[in-house]
């Protein structure tokens, strides 16, 4: 009877340093790395439970420091409808505050999982981006938050005479939310243009040709994406993300004066280079007279 051998445990598959794996390996990662950031967005669910009451305060204010808030009973004033409204609107409250809280780890979630891909000198700025990436989006909320008593003030001023705002907390929170969403993405992009530059889609002289028209886009976009779309909201999204715009502008000038751009740098890493024209190559090195001097040696020694 033969007798059966125990196998010794498989030896782990080396990672390929170049991030190439089969196609079940990407979504087992991918899989991992959504699991992981669902699960501190649940952590971060339960401490914005925790903190909703304290943190409806906060989001509040902005609309309580308009006139218009106190209309109803003299105190300010937001309305809900339904019996089950209060326990959705704490749950959106805290969904928020968990976003935020939980952002560190999905977004690093999302950058491991895209970074295989990128070359090793692009790899070297992950923490860079990541450092600067949060602060960023914090400035714009930030910023959002500042001027939105201002900016509320101002859309509601167009109420009719007899009329009086009832307001919906479900309404508020979606405006407030969306502000403070379009304020923070919006911080990020002079970040991705510099990222852009970096591994070598974008270059200054490209971004310098269309600064006017880029500015121009800038304005447009803070009137579009501003959900009341009044001029002091507009204002106050164009202003810091052209400042931010000559920042990257400037970064990535500075950066390609260092590090001036080679003959070669359009040329992809499977290409091929030409050499010029003016380049004599040696008699040993071209296979064809290589050959014919061959057959006269053979014919020679004959």
């Amino acid at each position: 009877m033969a007798l059966l051998k125990r196998s010794g445990p498989k030896a782990k598959p080396e990672r390929d340093p170049e991030g190439r794996m089969p196609l079940m390996e990407h979504l087992r990662e991918l899989r991992n790395r959504l699991l992981i950031a669902f699960a501190a967005v649940a952590v971060g669910l339960i401490i914005g439970w925790i903190v909703s009451g304290p943190m409806w305060e906060v989001l509040k204010e902005p609309y309580c420091q308009a006139p218009q808030s106190r209309q109803l009973n003299g105190q300010c004033s937001l309305t809900y409808n339904g019996i089950f409204s209060s326990f959705f609107i704490t749950l959106k409250i805290s969904l928020m505050v968990a976003l935020v809280a939980a952002s560190p780890v999905w977004l690093y979630q999302i950058w491991a999982f895209v970074t295989p891909a990128l070359y090793r000198k692009e790899k070297r700025y992950t923490l860079t981006f990541m450092v600067l990436a949060i602060p960023l989006f914090a400035m714009g909320a930030a910023l959002c938050y500042v001027i939105m008593d201002t900016s509320l003030a101002f859309l509601l001023s167009f109420s009719l005479d007899g009329t009086v705002a009832t307001i919906s907390i479900d309404e508020y929170l979606d405006y407030v939310l969306i502000m403070l969403l379009i304020f923070g993405v919006s911080f990020e992009l002079p970040l991705l243009l510099v990222f852009l530059n970096i591994i070598g889609v974008l270059s200054h002289a490209a971004v310098a040709k269309h600064r006017r028209l880029v500015i121009f886009l800038m304005f447009v976009f803070g009137a579009l994406v501003t959900p009341g779309g009044d001029p002091i909201t507009m204002m106050a999204l164009a202003t810091p993300m052209i400042v931010l715009f000559g920042a990257a502008e400037l970064v990535m000038y500075l950066r390609e004066k260092r590090q001036p751009a080679s003959e070669f740098a359009n040329l992809s890493d499977d290409e091929a280079s030409e050499l010029p024209e003016d380049t004599p190559l040696d008699d040993d090195d071209d296979p064809v007279d290589a050959d014919k001097r061959a057959e006269e040696d053979s014919g020679s020694a004959r």
